[in-house]
C-alpha cells in the first residue's frame, strides 16, 4: 500500500469540509471587517469596528445585540438542565425490561424526527391565545406566545417535548454500554439503586453525558426556529433570540459585516463555553 493512499481516501471528505465549512468561515471574517451590504458595489473595510460597535453603549446595535443575548441565556439556562436529567430519567426507564419497550422507545423519539418548521406551526396554533386548543382545554386566557414569563415556558416546553428523544436515545446507547458486571460488583457489596447510580452509572455515562451537556448547550444558544414561529420574538422583542437578530441584521437590514461579527463574538462565547465544561468533566475523570 503507498503512503499516499489513506489520503486519497480522505480527499471527498477534506474536499467538501473545505468548500462548504472552512472557506464560508474564513469568508465570513473577511466580511466582518467590512461594511458589507451586498446590494452594494461598494464594501469599505472598517477593520474591527463592527467588533467595536458591539462594545459601544452609542452604536445602533448595542442594545439589541445585547437584548439578544439575554433571551439567548434566559432560554439556555432554562432548557438546559431540563435537557439534561428529563431523558436521562427517560433512558433510565427505558433501559428496563418491559412489555412494550420498543414502543415507547419509538413514541419518545418520534417528535425529534420532525422538523422544525412543522414542530413550530403546530405549536403556534395549539398556543395561541385566542384560538389555540390549548387554552380551550384548560379553558384559561394565559397568553402562552404573548406574555412573560409565559412565552419562555412555552418555548422551553415545545423544545424539550422535541428534542427530549434524541438525548434519550443517546443515554441509553451509553447505558447499554456499561459492563453488568459493575451492578453484579456493586450489590454484592450491599450498594442500593441511589449507590449504583451514583457510582456506577453517573461514572459510566459521564463520556455521553460530556458529549450530551456540549451538544445541548450549542443547541439551545443557536435556538431560533422556536421563537421565530411560535413567539415571533414577542412580547415585542423579549424572547428574540441572538440568531434571530443576526439575521435580521444581516438579511432584513443588509448589514452583513455587523451580522457576520456578531455571529463569530457568539462563536467564541460558544467555544469557550465547550471547553470549560469539557475540562470540567475531564477534572473529574482524574
Amino acid at each position: 500500500m503507498r503512503r499516499s493512499t489513506p489520503y486519497l481516501f480522505l480527499l471527498p471528505y477534506v474536499a467538501i469540509f473545505a468548500t462548504f465549512t472552512l472557506v464560508p468561515a474564513v469568508y465570513g471574517i473577511w466580511i466582518s471587517l467590512h461594511d458589507w451590504d451586498y446590494l452594494l458595489p461598494g464594501k469599505p473595510f472598517v477593520g474591527l469596528a463592527n467588533y467595536a460597535a458591539l462594545f459601544d453603549s452609542a452604536s445602533p446595535v448595542f442594545d439589541f445585540f445585547w437584548q439578544s443575548m439575554e433571551a439567548t441565556g434566559i432560554f439556555t439556562v432554562a432548557s438546559v438542565p431540563l435537557l439534561i436529567v428529563a431523558p436521562m430519567g427517560v433512558a433510565l426507564l427505558l433501559n428496563r425490561a418491559f412489555p412494550g419497550r420498543t414502543l415507547f422507545r419509538a413514541v419518545y423519539f418520534a417528535p425529534y424526527v420532525l422538523g422544525v418548521a412543522v414542530i413550530g406551526l403546530l405549536w403556534r396554533f395549539l398556543l395561541d391565545p385566542n384560538l389555540g386548543m390549548v387554552n380551550s382545554l384548560l379553558g384559561t386566557d394565559i397568553p402562552w406566545t404573548t406574555g412573560l414569563p409565559w412565552a419562555w415556558i412555552s418555548l422551553v416546553g415545545v423544545t424539550v417535548w422535541w428534542t427530549l428523544g434524541f438525548n434519550a436515545v443517546i443515554y441509553l446507547a451509553g447505558l447499554q454500554d456499561i459492563p453488568r458486571d459493575l451492578y453484579d460488583a456493586a450489590r454484592v457489596d450491599g450498594a442500593g439503586r441511589w449507590a449504583e447510580f451514583r457510582h456506577v452509572t453517573i461514572p459510566g455515562l459521564r463520556p455521553v453525558l460530556t458529549f450530551v451537556v456540549i451538544n445541548t448547550i450549542l443547541a439551545s444558544a443557536n435556538m431560533f426556529g422556536q421563537s421565530y414561529l411560535i413567539t415571533q420574538g414577542a412580547p415585542g422583542v423579549e424572547t428574540r433570540t441572538a440568531i434571530m437578530y443576526i439575521a435580521d441584521e444581516g438579511l432584513r437590514s443588509y448589514r452583513m459585516g455587523s451580522a457576520a461579527a456578531m455571529s463569530y463574538f457568539l462563536t467564541l462565547g460558544l467555544l469557550l463555553v465547550s471547553v470549560i465544561v469539557f475540562r470540567l468533566f475531564r477534572e473529574k475523570d482524574k
